[in-house]
């Protein structure tokens, strides 16, 4: 029974929830990134490179025979999918770069010190009369 209770204790940090909300908005935010490629960026791309459509885009290096598909390398794909990392990489980047600017000002603010407790007066009062007295 310790090793459920161990198990519970694990999953309920803030760090693997956190996590968790993570890798499910990053899913969310990696299909989001995905259409943008696909159904926004590529078309253009294709229509000044000529119609091209990459996803189309393949070699071929067998020819269907009746019922057996073709055999190919679809590269169209590939290349829509490093377009894709390059966006979601640069999306990350900046977003981090931002959040990373946002830290820095705060540690810049200046800190104010603590207004000193009743007993830091009082000890820095009596060793100023103490030193004064030493100087008598």
């Amino acid at each position: 029974m310790s090793v459920l209770k161990e198990l519970k204790e694990f999953m309920m940090r803030g760090n693997v929830v956190d996590m968790a909300v993570g890798v499910i908005v990053g899913g969310a935010f990696g299909k989001i990134v995905s259409s943008l490629v696909s159904d926004i960026i590529m078309p253009p791309i294709g229509v000044v490179l000529g119609g091209v459509n990459f996803s189309d885009l393949k070699v071929t290096l067998k020819e269907a025979v009746g019922d057996a598909a073709a055999v190919t390398i679809n590269y169209g794909s590939f290349v829509q999918t490093v377009f894709d990392f390059v966006i979601i990489a640069s999306a990350i980047f900046f977003a981090i770069k931002g959040i990373n600017m946002l830290q820095k000002k705060k540690e810049e603010a200046p800190v104010t010190p603590p207004a000193p407790s009743k007993e830091e007066t009082l000890l820095t009062e009596i060793r100023d009369l103490l030193k004064e007295q030493s100087k008598n």
